[in-house]
């Protein structure tokens, strides 16, 4: 089960995660990341399970400048494999 948790104010927003997540969420977490104004945080830190399509999320999102905080080491290194080829 997947909690999203968001905090924003002029100059930041923070998104909270919280839980499992898989790729069923992938369209919430999407709408959460766009839309105007500052670039999101994205925090990981309650993150307890992801999928592969959520890796390949993050990766993305890491590609276009949205700051991962609290990112757990597994998630790193699983998004640097997929992101080198050997996923």
């Amino acid at each position: 089960m997947l909690r999203i948790e968001r905090d924003s104010d002029e100059e930041t927003i923070i998104i909270r995660l919280i839980g499992r997540i898989q790729a069923e969420h992938l369209d919430e977490l999407k709408a959460q990341v766009s839309g105007n104004g500052p670039k999101p945080i994205v925090d990981l830190e309650d993150v307890t399970l992801v999928d592969v399509q959520v890796v390949r999320f993050f990766g993305a999102c890491q590609l276009r400048g949205i700051e991962l905080r609290n990112c757990p080491p597994y998630i790193r290194e699983w998004m640097l494999r997929e992101r080198s080829g050997n996923g």
